[in-house]
């Protein structure tokens, strides 16, 4: 056992599922009327409770990710920048809409954690899968470039650490945010261990994805006002196929919820029954190859109660099934 597998420590309610966060999630901040509030988590969380579902779930602080950990995606220069960038006072702008301010790279370094520390529940066998409320998201972040709100890319670094310490040699990566997850593309197109499936709204922010970058990113762009029927049909006859032909030992959900039909940050229609939807069939597909090994890390979804509702039914299904 390397010193990464080492016993972890968890508090809170015996279950299944466990969710994963850190208080230094909420004190990053990007400016009044920022969508990317702090407030969402707290709406989570609220609508978690309100629909009993809160004390069923494992409950875990998240431990700040390494350097040697964030070195497997991010090179050290870029590391470097965002240390030398990072304010004591006020905010800095790296892109017009992604600002630092005193305490985002202790929430980034604990988000990226996050998943690191949900990889080792799962595959240690202390959670049957992980749900990961964390901000800032990270699935625009790319190797050398924060964008889109993002600054370290979460889920690159969750699926890395999982083949870096368990060996994994086939880790299945599903985005269904509404914007592209060029970062996550970025990070691993060039790892012939990962399989990227995903959807997004096109053409739209951040105007890539339409052309995938390599055999093992399948990108599915989807015109504006797409609502649940198509949505289904994508997921139904192309990420299923793939996924089963793939057989991955572990799911890394990149679960941005701004496709919903009350999200202004995009113009797609789907509702809380599509991502309760898709999970179940993506918990299926766990189940036949990776011992039901899902972890699910929050992007986007910026509505705060349509996110609210979406996560909670989403979360259910982890639970539930």
């Amino acid at each position: 056992m390397s010193i990464e597998q080492e016993a972890i420590t968890v508090v809170g309610s015996c279950g299944a599922t466990a969710y994963i966060s850190h208080p230094s999630c909420v004190m990053h901040e990007m400016g009044q009327g920022h969508p990317e509030c702090p407030e969402r988590l707290a709406a989570i969380q609220d609508r978690l409770i309100a629909a009993g579902i809160w004390d069923y779930l494992l409950h875990v602080t998240a431990q700040a990710a390494t350097r040697e950990q964030l070195l497997r995606v991010h090179p050290a220069a870029y590391l470097d920048r965002l240390a030398v960038a990072s304010p004591a006072q006020g905010h800095v702008h790296l892109e017009p809409d992604t600002v630092l301010n005193p305490y985002t790279l202790n929430a980034a370094y604990h988000g990226a954690g996050a998943g690191i520390q949900a990889v080792d529940l799962v595959m240690q066998g202390k959670a049957q899968n992980v749900f990961c409320a964390i901000r800032p998201p990270g699935h625009h972040a790319e190797k050398e470039k924060a964008f889109g709100f993002c600054f370290l890319s979460n889920v690159a670094i969750a699926a890395k650490h999982a083949m870096a310490v368990y060996g994994l040699e086939r880790v299945a990566i599903v985005d269904f945010d509404v914007h592209h997850g060029n970062g996550t593309e970025d990070c691993l197109w060039d790892e012939p261990r990962a399989l990227m499936v995903s959807i997004f709204q096109h053409p739209f922010f951040p105007y890539s994805g339409d052309v995938p970058m390599a055999e093992n990113m399948h990108n599915i762009a989807m015109p504006r006002a797409t609502k649940s029927a198509e949505f289904r049909e994508v997921v139904s006859q192309q990420w299923l196929p793939l996924l089963n032909e793939f057989k991955p030992q572990l799911i890394l959900i990149s679960a941005g919820f701004d496709a919903h039909l009350e999200d202004e940050m995009g113009l797609m229609g789907l509702v809380e029954a599509d991502y309760a939807w898709v999970t179940q069939q993506l918990m299926k597909v766990a189940a036949r190859y990776s011992e039901q090994r899902i972890v699910s890390m929050l992007e986007g979804g910026y509505d705060l109660s349509a996110l609210a509702r979406s996560v909670t039914e989403h979360v259910r299904v982890l639970v539930d099934d």
